[in-house]
């Protein structure tokens, strides 16, 4: 059932006044009444629940971080079925989980495509109208049978994220990534593992992208490191244990596999938890301790887990070279892996500047789009030599 058009009300909030206008002059172009907010305190003030229809933010804003925007919409009654799409020119990964995680129902990054955006739009308030009219029990089951629509037929496949040595400008190992083989709002791998959670599927969607990263790296690793998520949900799962006996016939050695530790969840049971990593640590495998710096690393953790990856966190990373308060924590990590014998890893390198001044700082290795977003095979024959280029200028 489709909002009729002259219900349609978008607030547009982005404090670049030239994007704002062009935005609204474009949607109402196509018939949507739109207002413009270039704050979040402006934005509050604008948002009529009777009105608004959708909300398109900035996750930039000039006077409060957008994600702590978001939870404040969801945390509110009046607001908290709202719509909202996040346009922004940031795009890591982790970007859009935060942001989704926070409560935003889409996200598109900039530069987009007008088209693609208004079918966002459109999928987005359908959907939310619909839900808004459906029996919650209904939209469950229908959740539910799509998650396990893709457990069972293993509509997974892998992509994998290289990971470069600064001083030698050669590939230490590769992140892999899983991508669903679906269309609609569970293509998108954040909502996936997002729903997995609330709906009992979580662990059964890692196992599956494991078995799929491991199938497709086992042959092309050439002795370069497989860098595999564990969230708390699935470390903390009876069958993370028995696990390990999907490398036993896939010609890749526990030492080149990493364990990569990320607290994006919170650990229900410390006691199992270490414990699970404990019997991997003694088959061999190595572990990493994701998001160092963010809040979510604890210093705990990281003395429990013995790590020898320290993977320091993209929000320090970003526009490091403009900020002395970022590189001092870059530094302070870079010591106390340098006194420890454990390999740095600064995430999330999406420019040149934040290259050089990681590089400087005496990172050892890094990740990020300015040198390779995800790759769906790993093969090292076809690595654009511009990639290499990049890191031997730095």
């Amino acid at each position: 059932m489709n909002i009729p058009r002259s219900r349609r009300h978008i607030l547009i909030v982005d404090d670049n006044i030239a994007v704002a206008s062009m935005l609204k002059m474009l949607l109402v172009s196509r018939e949507y009444d739109v207002s413009v907010a270039n704050s979040s305190e402006e934005m509050f003030e604008k948002i009529s629940p009777a009105k608004t229809d959708l909300i398109i933010m900035d996750i930039i804003l000039p006077d409060e971080n957008g994600l702590e925007v978001l939870k404040k919409i969801r945390a509110d009654a009046k607001t908290q079925t709202l719509p909202v799409v996040i346009l922004s020119a940031k795009s890591a990964p982790n970007d859009i989980t935060d942001a989704l995680y926070s409560g935003a129902d889409d996200y598109l990054t900039k530069p987009f495509k007008f088209e693609e955006l208004l079918a966002r739009i459109e999928s987005v308030m359908r959907r939310s109208h619909s839900y808004s009219e459906a029996d919650p029990a209904v939209q469950s089951e229908s959740i539910i049978k799509q998650l396990r629509h893709i457990v069972d037929n293993e509509l997974m496949i892998p992509a994998f994220q290289p990971i470069f040595l600064l001083k030698t400008s050669k590939v230490y190992g590769f992140e892999a990534l899983a991508r669903p083989q679906v269309t609609g709002l569970l293509s998108n791998p954040e909502i996936l593992f997002k729903w997995g959670i609330q709906y009992g599927f979580y662990s059964d969607l890692e196992l599956l992208s494991w078995q799929k990263a491991v199938k497709s790296a086992s042959s092309k690793l050439k002795g370069k490191k497989l860098f595999l998520n564990c969230n708390p949900f699935w470390v903390e799962d009876a069958r993370f244990i028995e696990v390990n006996s999907i490398f036993k016939d896939s010609g890749i050695t526990p030492d080149e596999v990493v364990l990569e530790i990320t607290e994006r969840s919170a650990i229900s049971n410390d006691d199992r938890f270490f414990e699970h990593l404990a019997i991997y640590r003694q088959n061999g495998f190595r572990f990493a301790v994701d998001d160092v710096g963010s809040g979510y690393a604890s210093l705990e953790s990281i003395v429990r887990t013995r790590p020898e990856v320290l993977k320091i966190d993209r929000h320090i990373v970003t526009n490091i070279h403009k900020d002395t308060i970022k590189m001092s924590i870059v530094r302070f990590i870079v010591r106390f892996c340098q006194e420890n014998k454990i390999l740095s890893i600064a995430e999330g390198i999406e420019k040149k500047e934040e290259l050089e001044a990681v590089k400087q700082l005496g990172v050892d290795a890094v990740q990020g789009y300015f040198l390779s977003r995800p790759v769906p095979v790993i093969d090292m024959e076809s690595m654009d030599t511009a990639i290499f280029a990049r890191l031997e200028a730095a």
